[in-house]
């Protein structure tokens, strides 16, 4: 499993010196981008595909908005060429679409606009649009934009495919355990409440529910037979255990996008009085991303059922996290916050 990982990055990083030439194999062209015009004038159309045909593009046409969603979704393009003014279904609908949904969502749009409309670039840019033309089109202009954008495509292309390996590398982890059950859904579920609850920024909150699938995935790296065994480590296995979660940050290193997520990784068993791993980090020295997801893990481990142990009621999994802050481990205002947080989500229901 690690080596598919290591050529999922390696891709990821020969993604940074892409090249938008298309390749050839036995005489056809199998990377050649291709660029749709969406525009219900005709002549329109055929001018700006005339101008990427030139400049080697493989150019796809559509007359109005439903048109276009059709043709996205059979023939995938790399660059949407979008009129804003259109019968019916307008370009800032299609659009609006297009970003809402996770097919398509990576496809760069280029809205067409009349010179100078304020307005129209205004709506663009909250429809989600990615840049502007004007008419009449300049061709180095015309070429340029739609050049940068296919590889803006092809970079993003590879960093959603290395994410997906590495969340699959994660499930995988938890399945070979087969006692955690949904135990990554419910952290990420509970990262997302408790995080609103706090108040924590949208990209914040996302990273605790990343760090609900990837907090454990360096446990590839752990032999089955500590990884699975029953009972008590012994102080050579307990120090191989510790071990996941510098595994885990070393897999996430190489994606920019997990840049948040890697705290959570590697110092979510670090305690506030210093006694954790894998650094000894104690008070506020432990990232605060941490120390949340943390306590989410440990509420979620002790209301679980386990081979070993009964799952703990609500309020008995409470008691035991308020001993453990008593004891030093945890950060008493912040399990304070949880404890409240419990009592009106959880609580209160029963």
């Amino acid at each position: 499993m690690s080596p598919r990982f290591n050529i999922a990055v390696d891709s990821f990083g020969a993604a940074n010196t892409l090249d938008t030439s298309s390749s050839t194999e036995n005489g056809f062209n199998i990377d050649q981008p291709k660029v749709l015009v969406v525009d219900d004038h005709a002549a329109s159309r055929m001018t700006a595909a005339a101008l990427l045909a030139v400049e080697g593009y493989e150019v796809l046409e559509a007359e109005n908005g439903p048109a276009a969603l059709i043709t996205v979704i059979e023939r995938q393009p790399d660059v949407i060429l979008l009129d804003v003014m259109m019968p019916g279904m307008d370009g800032f609908e299609v659009c609006h679409k297009l970003k809402q949904d996770e097919q398509t969502r990576l496809i760069p749009v280029i809205f067409i606009t009349a010179l100078n409309d304020r307005r129209s670039r205004i709506r663009g840019i909250e429809a989600g649009g990615d840049d502007f033309l004007t008419k009449p089109f300049d061709r180095l202009e015309l070429a340029a934009r739609v050049k940068s954008l296919v590889r803006q495509k092809r970079l993003n292309e590879d960093l959603d495919h290395a994410e997906q390996v590495v969340f699959s590398i994660a499930r995988a982890i938890e399945s070979r355990d087969p006692n955690t059950g949904d135990h990554c859904e419910r952290l990420a579920a509970m990262g997302k409440a408790f995080g609103t609850y706090l108040g924590l920024s949208r990209s914040e909150i996302r990273d605790l529910m990343w760090g609900g699938y990837l907090h454990d995935i360096g446990k590839v790296g752990i032999p089955d037979a500590v990884l699975l065994k029953k009972g008590q480590f012994t102080e050579e296995e307990r120090l191989i255990m510790n071990q996941h979660v510098l595994i885990g940050e070393k897999i996430c290193q190489p994606l920019r996008t997990m840049h948040g997520v890697l705290p959570i990784i590697r110092h979510h068993h670090e305690r506030w009085d210093g006694s954790g791993y894998p650094d000894k980090l104690s008070g506020k020295q432990i990232p605060y991303l941490a120390q949340v997801f943390q306590i989410i893990d440990i509420y979620d481990a002790l209301t679980s059922e386990r081979p070993y142990k009964k799952a703990f009621s609500i309020e008995e999994a409470l008691k035991i996290i308020n001993q453990e802050t008593t004891k030093g481990w945890r950060n008493p205002q912040l399990v304070a916050q949880f404890i409240e947080f419990i009592t009106y989500t959880q609580l209160k229901k029963s």
